[in-house]
């Protein structure tokens, strides 16, 4: 294995899974693909295959406390270590999700520390998707990441742009940036001036990208980093740098497709995701979660179970997706922490039973709710396939039992979920 992952979610692993499968060609590897990829769920307890050139360890750390995060990161980081790895990156949302307490600078110094790394890139953007940094803040398309939606998560809401003093509130060091202007001159440029963070004593270091040559530029600049951290669209440009020298091949994801019983399970509030809902609503059956129910027992396993079975063919779905002030007034009568716990167990002993069932193709929209579901289907790896939205990979048990596609709740086209079917069935 030449390149390891630590991913603080699962459906941020399937991304950058999938951005290291596809890869981009450099100048040197103009047909050059990605690179032999797995993915994870949790740290494994046996070797990696010897053919898997990338692993990427799918966490469910990002709401979790900071020392649980960082004890979990580093256990990730000893098994990639002992499969020969020679570069690390921490995987984060492409939004910073985090809190002021949150996991992101410890982990990344955690990770430091123990690789003896300083003036580690930290860049976040994903321009297919609409995120880019600019002179230290976030963007979500053209609105800043406090004013874009983010400021109402109801986990990690987001409501100062500047990442970089973000950052700063979780840190230990103090945090460098590289400014649009350096990146544009080129790795070279990068890498004089990542140096001269490390020898500022800075970490973690926020770098501005706005466009995949921005990102390729990043990626060029740490060929030889032993940490890079980020979104997804910070390794964009490394499977080349492995490829240019020989150490890998280069390679195309290949998927025949998993036909059979279908569901959507839909446990993100955000706005994309309730305008997937609506729109899927249209043509197929749908059913919205009664959540004081839920919280009162009345509504189990069996009535989500019946609903699915109900529809056959016709892409049900299931969410508790609502809109910013219901759920602020959920969480305030129940509690944030339990009203999540709750809908997550529901929704991850429904997959259960269902994929016990017989089901076959599974979609899951958003990272919390993705994550608890591929915990509860007890699957050790995954293989990835064909993307497809930006950032959601089709993901196949190795023994084809079951596809999923696992959606970030702000990712995806207002037809995902019936796309996403369709792509699952090789269609």
């Amino acid at each position: 294995m030449l390149l390891g992952v630590i991913a603080d979610d699962f459906t941020g692993a399937g991304d950058i899974a999938n951005t290291l499968a596809k890869g981009l060609p450099g100048k040197d590897t103009p047909n050059a693909g990605g690179l032999a990829v797995t993915q994870y769920l949790g740290v494994p307890a046996h070797p990696a295959a010897p053919e898997v050139e990338a692993g990427v360890i799918s966490l469910k750390t990002r709401s979790i406390p900071a020392a649980e995060a960082v004890a979990q990161s580093l256990a990730a980081l000893d098994w990639l270590k002992a499969q020969g790895c020679t570069q690390i990156v921490f995987k984060y949302c492409s939004t910073f999700d985090s809190t002021p307490e949150g996991n992101i600078g410890p982990v990344g110094e955690a990770l430091a520390e123990a690789l003896g790394a300083r003036g580690v890139i930290a860049c976040p953007a994903f321009p297919t998707v609409g995120r880019s940094v600019h002179q230290g803040h976030l963007f979500v398309h053209d609105r800043l990441l406090s004013e874009s939606g983010m400021q109402n998560h109801p986990l990690t809401p987001m409501t100062d742009p500047d990442i970089r003093r973000w950052l700063r509130r979780q840190t230990r060091d103090a945090v460098g940036l590289v400014a649009a202007p350096t990146v544009r001159a080129g790795s070279a440029a990068v890498r004089q001036a990542l140096a001269a963070c490390a020898a500022r004593g800075e970490t973690l270091v926020i770098c501005d990208a706005a466009t995949d040559a921005d990102l390729a530029a990043l990626g060029a600049a740490a060929a030889d980093a032993p940490l890079v951290t980020g979104g997804s669209g910070i390794a964009i440009g490394l499977p080349a740098n492995f490829i240019a020298r020989g150490q890998a091949k280069g390679v195309a994801t290949a998927f025949a497709g998993v036909d059979g019983p279908e569901a959507i399970l839909a446990g993100s509030c955000s706005g994309a995701t309730r305008g997937q809902i609506a729109v899927h609503a249209e043509a197929h059956p749908v059913l919205a979660l009664d959540v004081d129910a839920v919280m009162a027992g009345k509504i189990g396993v069996d009535d989500l179970t019946d609903f699915i079975a109900a529809h056959p063919g016709q892409a049900p779905l299931i969410y508790s997706s609502d809109d910013p002030a219901e759920v602020a007034a959920l969480q305030q009568r129940y509690g944030r922490e339990k009203l999540s716990g709750v809908l997550e167990g529901l929704f991850a002993d429904t997959a259960r039973a269902l994929v016990s069932g017989g089901l076959r193709r599974l979609v899951v929209a958003g990272g919390e709710t993705s994550g608890a579901v591929a915990q509860a289907l007890g699957l050790e790896a995954l293989e990835i396939g064909p993307e497809i939205d930006p950032g959601v990979p089709i993901l196949a048990a190795p023994d084809g039992r079951v596809a999923l596609a696992l959606k970030s709740g702000n990712f995806g086209a207002p037809d995902f979920f019936a796309k996403a079917l369709a792509a699952l069935a090789g269609k």
